[in-house]
């Protein structure tokens, strides 16, 4: 039952779904890679785990690395991408004006994201979206992360609106499962990374096979 007076709003995943940032991430997984002595990881393939975070996108590269070798890593690559910056981070194509439509239909919309805050708020600034986004859930923003339910009923009570009226769209299965168990409609961006899933598989209630595709699914068309 949703809540008197309450409005909806729209949420989003953020690498994979609002940004391709797979070229920054992995260029920085080069540079570690040769600072260590690894084999250059597969780009392509590395790409496809990006929704799944540092730890996976070094397992995925640096396949030779043991588990202890891959946490011992991890703060060393993150520093890497951050410092290179978001030099090649683009918004797919067509997201931009999903999101001015929104905007001009009075529809607040947000981000929840597994990324950790510190590396989240420069990609968004990068995007020139801070300024418009009304909400931003981090990895670390609470103790919890997706497939958790908690950072996305936390980004809706951070722009007032209803769960049971938002919408979630992500290119991950757990962003399906978290949105799903929060009450909101959930969307799968299939344009995205996917980590190697099907979305036909996730259960989302529907699927936006391109970003041309998003504002029928979202019901804006």
């Amino acid at each position: 039952m949703s809540m008197t007076g309450a409005r909806g709003a729209v949420l989003f995943d953020l690498d994979g779904t609002l940004a391709d940032s797979a070229p920054d991430l992995v260029a920085a997984l080069s540079t570690l890679s040769r600072e260590i002595g690894e084999p250059e990881p597969d780009p392509i393939a590395v790409s496809r785990v990006v929704s799944t975070g540092g730890r996976a996108i070094l397992r995925c590269g640096l396949p030779g690395l043991a588990e202890d070798r891959i946490e011992e890593m991890l703060p060393r690559y993150l520093d890497l991408y951050a410092a290179r910056g978001n030099v090649s981070t683009r918004l797919y194509e067509g997201i931009d004006e999903v999101l001015q439509a929104l905007e001009a239909r009075g529809i607040p919309w947000g981000i929840v994201t597994n990324k950790v805050g510190w590396l989240a708020a420069p990609v968004i600034e990068q995007l020139g979206l801070k300024q418009r986004c009304c909400a931003l859930v981090a990895g670390d923003t609470l103790s919890v992360r997706k497939p958790d339910p908690a950072p996305v009923l936390h980004a809706c009570s951070l722009m007032s609106a209803d769960p049971l009226l938002t919408q979630f769209v992500g290119d991950d299965l757990r962003d399906i499962e978290a949105g799903r168990a929060a009450g909101t409609r959930t969307i799968a961006a299939a344009w995205g990374y996917l980590n190697g899933g099907d979305p036909n598989s996730w259960g989302a209630d529907a699927i936006a096979i391109n970003v041309a595709s998003l504002p029928a699914c979202l019901r804006l068309a």
